[in-house]
């Protein structure tokens, strides 16, 4: 799978597992997602069969409200996504923050973006089922 901005970690073991394994990467970071949504479980209520494909939303007011004062538009890709679906395996993916910046006209080294990239990818690895 290549979509631009997109980095994606194959996961082990079934999206079951994975959600499990995220929502302990978040309770050992005192993250608690500010939303999640199962887009599976609202298209079979419409039936439309859809694989598993769960959307979280998090994040931190002191890293990202920075960065929106400084480029507005970015407001429309933050706070944070995690997405974890099934595509043949289990899959979890983000918008790579350094991607976002550039999107919006924003500095993709800062150490804002940094920090926002370090935290998804231990996020995603770890519900990968990497290590942290």
């Amino acid at each position: 799978m290549n979509v631009a901005g997109l980095i994606v970690h194959e996961a082990e073991g079934a999206v079951d597992e994975v959600l499990r394994r995220l929502q302990s990467a978040f309770a050992e970071r005192g993250i608690v997602p500010l939303l999640r949504v199962d887009h599976a479980a609202t298209a079979i209520a419409i039936g439309i069969p859809l694989a598993p494909l769960t959307l979280f939303v998090f994040g931190n007011p002191q890293v990202g409200s920075p960065l929106m004062a400084a480029h507005p538009s970015l407001g429309i890709d933050l706070p944070l996504k995690l997405l974890v679906w099934e595509e043949g395996s289990a899959k979890v993916g983000f918008n790579d923050p350094a991607w976002l910046a550039e999107r919006h006209g924003g500095d993709a080294s800062a150490a804002s973006v940094a920090t926002m990239r370090a935290l998804l990818d231990a996020l995603a690895r770890q519900a990968a089922g990497g290590t942290l």
